[in-house]
């Protein structure tokens, strides 16, 4: 794999990608045969992990393999699933196989495998600055480079005219639930961690999941497969009202389209959060195959009589929770519908409760005073998923995965991540690089249709030479 060409010394980055998610390694990966674009990427961690804390056996995407890093705008791309299969020589079981959803781990392997094989791509890198410098029209990013425990080991500063921000999610812990967390003693650990601590939890006398998700569904199916009949000790709680499939019909995924996100940035704010609100059941639900699985595995316990010691309550919210000496967990319940309250002793906790957004408050501490906020103090974002800076601005600033209050519910879908990486390079070189469909559902969004916009890329002005170049 050739690498290439070092900048001269004076010249600028064209992007400088913060975080590799899937979302910034499908971007590296569609930058890559494009010499027009200088790109460099950074990650503090030591290497590609995506969810390793759930990589249980057996659990698989809830999109199709064709969702990779690069084949809904490039099937032709040298970093496409099937060609890493065919480098492993596994197309024939996969053709043999007829999977459409791989597994979770499988996809992982794939993405490593990308990340592996691209220039370009800077890990134990923490970015710690983001500014713009005014007298030059460039971006100044300062990071830290990283050794193999983590200390600091050398700074530096890369000068870029455009910046791309992945830094992903973080996991999600309800506030009457921290009080857990901070304490050692009893287990209570966020189910982004289930496999590290599942010896733990296995052993564990009475373990209660709480949240009634995909990954709450698939914690609690695999403590249960692994507990004996008749004593699982399993209780699986949920705020939702009940534990909900995912919306998968064939009309209900053209959510998860170009046509619907457009349609979707072209709302007005109020109604955007109104809807981002109501169809958290396009992506929170819980997969029918997984729902499916869970009811086979508690029937299967029943055919000798009597039924498995485990409670499935939605429903169901925690009030406050607190640990009893040193080995138990109480927590304190509230049935809304019932206006009723109870309290829960047990063993062990997992905390299924998802993943929010990082701030991106403190990587871009340094544009604040650029960045046009909305009304409720979030950063605006263009079609483009470009944040709307200052005109004074002629770099641009483009987010993956922070832009659900503008484009939707297709933002953190895997299905969408190479169609945006295109869309954001096609901006980026002002041209067509990649050609995008211009109509992608059979539904028809609203009776007005917005019409995709020409990517124009920012102009940037005379460049005065930089002294490090980098």
């Amino acid at each position: 794999m050739s690498t290439p060409p070092h900048p001269a010394p004076g010249t600028p980055r064209d992007l400088v990608g913060i975080g590799l998610g899937p979302f910034n390694l499908s971007l590296a990966a569609l930058a890559h045969p494009l010499t027009e674009v200088d790109a460099v990427f950074y990650e503090q961690r030591p290497r590609f992990d995506w969810h390793p804390g759930l990589l249980i056996d057996g659990t698989t995407l809830q999109v199709p393999f064709l969702a990779d890093l690069v084949t809904l705008a490039d099937p032709t791309s040298p970093w496409t699933f099937l060609n890493h299969l065919k480098t492993r020589d596994r197309l024939f079981p996969f053709y043999i196989s007829e999977r459409f959803h791989i597994h979770r781990a499988e996809y992982d392997a794939y993405c490593r495998w990308v990340a592996a094989s691209l220039p370009g791509l800077h890990f134990r890198h923490q970015v710690d600055a983001v500014r713009w410098n005014p007298e030059r029209d460039i971006f100044e990013v300062d990071h830290t480079q990283l050794d193999t425990d983590g200390e600091a080991e050398a700074l530096g500063r890369t000068h870029t005219r455009n910046i791309v921000l992945g830094i992903g999610t973080e996991p999600h812990i309800p506030d009457p639930l921290r009080p857990l967390v901070d304490t050692p003693g009893v287990p209570v650990v966020h189910a982004c961690d289930y496999l590290t601590h599942r010896a733990t939890l296995l052993a564990a006398g009475h373990v209660t999941v709480i949240g009634s998700g995909q990954s709450g569904a698939e914690v609690f199916l695999d403590l249960l497969r692994h507990r004996t009949p008749g004593h699982e000790n399993l209780h699986w709680i949920g705020r939702t009202e009940s534990f909900a499939p995912m919306e998968n019909s064939k009309l209900g995924l053209e959510h998860f389209t170009p046509d619907y996100t457009r349609y979707f940035h072209a709302l007005t704010e109020p109604v955007r959060d109104r809807l981002t609100a109501a169809q958290w059941q396009l992506h929170k639900g819980i997969s029918a195959d997984t729902i499916t699985a869970i009811h086979d595995e508690l029937y299967r316990r029943t055919l000798h009589g009597g039924w498995p010691d485990a409670t499935l309550t939605p429903g169901v919210q925690v009030r406050t929770a607190g640990r009893i000496a040193t080995t138990k967990i109480e927590l304190h319940l509230e049935h809304p519908q019932q206006n009723t309250r109870s309290r829960l002793t047990t063993d062990a906790v997992v905390l299924a409760t998802g993943h929010r957004q990082r701030p991106l408050d403190r990587i871009l501490a340094g544009l604040d005073p650029y960045l046009r906020r909305d009304s409720s103090g979030r950063p605006r974002v263009d079609e483009h998923h470009r944040l709307v800076l200052d005109p004074s601005i002629t770099g641009a600033v483009y987010v993956q995965n922070a832009e659900l209050h503008t484009h939707g519910v297709g933002t953190p879908d895997l299905g969408l991540a190479a169609w945006r990486s295109a869309t954001i390079l096609n901006t980026l070189t002002g041209k067509e690089t990649y050609p995008l469909p211009t109509r992608t559902a059979f539904t028809t969004f609203g009776l007005e249709q917005p019409q995709p916009q020409v990517p124009r890329a920012r102009q940037p002005r005379t460049l005065i030479p930089l002294v490090d170049g980098r």
